[in-house]
């Protein structure tokens, strides 16, 4: 069941509001858990993780910034 351009734009919006600082909140106490590594390492963890959650919510954001393909052409003036 695939997801009208709406209910994309609307749960990319949860996603971005309220999941994305959750998820931050979260690894940011599971790495605080660890002792500190060095700080490339760290940024590797970071950037690791900033990629890792976007990966399952692929299909929700494609598309999103583009015009409504089900509205059809705005009529001109």
């Amino acid at each position: 069941m695939a997801l009208s351009y709406k209910a994309r734009r609307r749960w990319s919006l949860v996603i971005l509001l309220i999941g994305l600082p959750l998820y931050i909140a979260a690894a940011l106490y599971v790495v605080s858990l660890f002792e500190r590594p060095s700080i490339l390492a760290e940024l590797g963890v970071y950037v690791g993780l900033g990629i890792l959650w976007a990966l399952p919510f692929k299909f929700v954001f494609r598309g999103v910034g583009q015009a409504d393909p089900e509205a059809g052409a705005p009529d001109e003036k």
